[in-house]
């Protein structure tokens, strides 16, 4: 459908409703673009609004990025942290052009983001809680450095399902394994799944996050 003209480009699934309806805003990973996640959406339910967004930095030869990712002499891979914070800034500011743009009910955002666009998730929900109702975040974790953190009281409404793969070769696991202890220190509800897989959403990972937002 034709979209807006919104400082991020992206993919539009209207929903049903007449009235506000709830959002998914989807966020890609590293070297993707806003049809990757998009795919899911007509799997999704009718009653939301889906809107996937296209990251800002291009990549050479193809594909964007929330962020630079780095190497240094021994291949140990870095994010460019300021590259990260301007961008969960985009993402807040475009949330709200959304919630204006497609007659979004404000109290009902739910984040979907797979690998670095769940890092970015995580970071846009922690920044600013008062945006976010749910996160769904597949295949990443939570970078301290790139969130502003909020008193504990503004986290109380927020959900949070994260899945791994026990098998990822591009973000391990033992890094994922760690959210749900830094959600617990801030009194937020996670639901944390492992599933037999590599960097990717299988199916029964699929199932399992669809269910979890049925019931939030």
């Amino acid at each position: 459908m034709t979209t807006a003209s919104l400082s991020l480009e992206h993919n539009l699934r209207p929903s049903s409703l007449t009235k506000k309806a709830p959002l998914i805003l989807m966020l890609h990973g590293y070297g993707s673009d806003e049809n990757d996640l998009f795919s899911f959406a007509s799997y999704l339910p009718e009653k939301y609004t889906i809107v996937s967004a296209k990251a800002p930095y291009k990549l050479q030869p193809f594909g964007n990025a929330w962020y630079a990712i780095n190497f240094d002499a021994n291949q140990n891979k870095f994010s460019d942290i300021d590259q990260a914070i301007s961008s969960r800034d985009k993402i807040k500011n475009f949330i709200e052009e959304v919630i204006s743009a497609y007659n979004i009910d404000e109290e009902d955002v739910t984040l979907l983001g797979f690998s670095q666009g769940t890092i970015l998730s995580f970071a846009t929900a922690l920044s600013y809680p008062k945006l976010v109702k749910n996160v769904v975040g597949l295949s990443g974790y939570i970078d301290k450095n790139m969130i502003d953190f909020q008193p504990k009281e503004d986290y109380k409404h927020l959900n949070i399902y994260n899945s791994h793969g026990t098998m990822d070769q591009v973000i391990p696991v033992s890094w994922a394994q760690k959210t749900p202890k830094v959600l617990s220190e801030l009194d937020i509800e996670c639901y944390y799944k492992e599933f037999p897989a590599a960097h990717g959403v299988s199916q029964e990972n699929f199932a399992s996050f669809l269910e979890w937002l049925n019931r939030h």
